[in-house]
């Protein structure tokens, strides 16, 4: 069992930056794979970043790529998104997920799930 909890959301203007953390409980971040993914008020769940388990390479949604980045803190047992040069159309709720075996970008793969934070962009 996994317990996650984002936290890090906010209001910020266009251009501007911000990090999401993830904090895990219950096993190692680097025993599973975290995902974030972010799901807008009419549109469906959408992968945003993958940290897989182990040493595999980290994966990102075409639409944030050389903007966002994934990280891994073991020692404080959380992930990062650090997203920069917003957009308004990156605004939404963002989760992180983890699965035990899966490292794909598929959101029903994931087993665990966090409360998601909230991030607005405005223009």
């Amino acid at each position: 069992q996994v317990q996650l909890v984002e936290s890090g959301g906010g209001l910020v203007q266009a251009g501007g930056s911000l990090r999401l953390s993830c904090a895990a409980s219950g096993r190692s971040v680097s025993s599973v794979s975290i995902a974030w993914f972010r799901q807008a008020t009419v549109k469906g769940r959408e992968f945003v970043a993958l940290m897989p388990w182990g040493d595999s390479n980290t994966q990102y949604a075409d639409s944030v790529k050389d903007r966002f980045t994934i990280s891994r803190d073991n020692a404080e047992n959380t992930v990062y998104l650090q997203m920069n040069s917003l957009k308004p159309g990156d605004t939404a709720v963002y989760y992180c997920a983890a699965c035990a075996f899966c490292t794909g970008t598929y959101w029903p793969d994931y087993d665990w799930w966090g409360q998601g934070t909230r991030v607005t962009v405005f223009s």
